[in-house]
């Protein structure tokens, strides 16, 4: 037998104060959406034909509403303290070349771009060794607006909140087009730097900042590129960004795409990667996360043509207090789609990582084969994963599977190793640095992968 217990006075007031908005928490998380619009709008448009683009995104933002725990796609993921931080925008910073030298590439040396808050930094980039036929810059110096309008905030998704919040503030971004036929051999590193607490800003009483980075990537037929998407902050400060990344892939076209997010631990880093794969067309999506008190990233795959192929790698690695949020979307919409995930979760102390994967496979998807896997390794008995693998199937010739796992280091491991002349400091970390390493080992270049594997083992106790 249940038994129901009326609602008191206040829980039934409290009630009727959040239908119709008003509760204090309402109020809170509406006012810090608006001040985020008002930075947003408040950017300088650097071409005229943008201005459709911001106007359209602005009404799409001012129609929704700041997402609390209620909505169920922010079940696990709060962003109360984003709440009570009066955001400002960035200001001019004087970062130099050394400043960086810890995040350089000696593979892409000579094809590099960097942006700082947001903004191209030309004096930081580098772009002599590629080829001429290859369009690579920042929006301003590369907009042609009868091409890019076809491609730029035209992703499905393009809508949601954070993304259309970027779209709002459009004033600057990383754009890549290859032509057809086109294969770039050295790797393209896209830097994205954030100021937060540098002491080098110009802002004298270092206020939280928000950046809002942006790339477009456009792939002609049979082109190849190999991308590094890398964001990194300098300073300690608080600061909000919030990227988004669109890639349009032509058909036959292979692009390696690595993203590495090291923000600080006073970060918050809110991302958004939007693919578009045509016939035949195959995309290796690499995602690894480490930084920031709080990060989120949407990852949304759209199979548009028959026999394309997606590979996606993930690993996120967090402690103490930080919270690690992966959402992926893969719809695959025609026949003979090949996808594989691998996500892997390292998590430490307290933190609380989230991992919530759909595969969408409509009638018309006939004949394809995907594969859905999380697994998370809990470094301590206070550390969290809310894991969500999903399948939602509607064709019935196809082969799908998905699954997650979730365990701690096994002492009859580490008591191995330790018969074996290892400590059990260095035998926990040989053993995290093992199950890190089937991601990091499909990182292209040898450099960044170094220095992650060098960054796992010194962060694992």
């Amino acid at each position: 037998m249940s038994i129901q217990v009326s609602p008191t006075l206040p829980d039934v007031e409290s009630e009727i104060r959040s239908e119709l908005g008003l509760s204090g928490s309402a109020q809170k998380r509406q006012a810090c959406l608006s001040r985020l619009l008002e930075l947003a709008i408040a950017s300088p448009s650097p071409a005229s034909w943008l201005q459709s683009l911001r106007d359209r995104a602005t009404a799409q933002v001012q129609s929704q509403s700041f997402p609390s725990n209620r909505n169920e796609g922010w079940r696990f993921t709060d962003l109360s303290d984003l709440l009570g931080i009066e955001f400002a925008a960035a200001a001019n910073s004087s970062v130099q070349l050394a400043d960086l030298a810890a995040y350089v590439l000696p593979e892409a040396e000579h094809s590099r771009l960097v942006f700082v808050d947001g903004v191209y930094a030309p004096h930081l980039s580098a772009l002599s060794h590629l080829p001429a036929t290859l369009q690579v810059g920042n929006l301003a110096a590369l907009a042609e607006p009868d091409e890019l309008l076809s491609y730029l905030a035209q992703q499905s998704g393009a809508d949601e909140l954070f993304t259309a919040l970027n779209t709002a503030g459009l004033s600057d971004a990383a754009v890549i087009v290859l032509p057809k036929q086109l294969v770039v051999d050295p790797p393209i590193h896209l830097l994205f730097v954030a100021t937060g607490g540098d002491p080098r800003s110009a802002q004298a009483d270092q206020r939280p900042t928000l950046t809002q980075p942006r790339c477009l990537v456009v792939a002609g037929v049979n082109s190849a590129l190999t991308l590094i998407e890398d964001y990194v902050t300098l300073g300690s400060g608080v600061c909000l960004t919030n990227a988004v990344t669109e890639i349009w892939l032509a058909e036959n076209v292979q692009v390696n795409h690595t993203r590495v997010q090291r923000d600080s631990l006073a970060a918050f880093h809110i991302g958004k990667t939007a693919v578009s794969q045509a016939r035949s067309s195959r995309y290796i999506g690499n995602a690894l996360s480490f930084g920031a008190a709080l990060s989120r990233h949407h990852l949304e795959i759209y199979q548009t043509g028959e026999q394309t192929e997606t590979t996606l790698n993930g690993l996120t690695m967090i402690a103490g207090t930080q919270v690690g949020d992966l959402h992926s979307a893969i719809a695959l919409t025609q026949p003979y789609g090949t996808t594989r995930q691998l996500q892997k979760c390292i998590v430490g102390d307290r933190a609380h990582a989230i991992f919530n994967g759909k595969v969408l496979v409509p009638r018309a998807a006939q004949l394809t084969d995907a594969g859905q896997l999380n697994r998370t390794l809990l470094l301590s008995p206070k550390a969290r994963v809310d894991t969500k693998p999903q399948l939602e199937i509607v064709a019935d010739n196809v082969k799908c599977t998905h699954g997650a796992t979730v365990g701690q280091l096994e002492a009859d491991e580490v008591f191995y190793l330790q018969s074996r002349g290892i400590d059990a400091a260095s035998a926990r970390r040989l053993l995290v640095y093992a199950f890190a390493y089937e991601i990091i080992d499909q990182i292209a270049i040898a450099s960044l992968k170094q220095t992650l594997c060098q960054f796992i083992t010194s962060h694992t106790d």
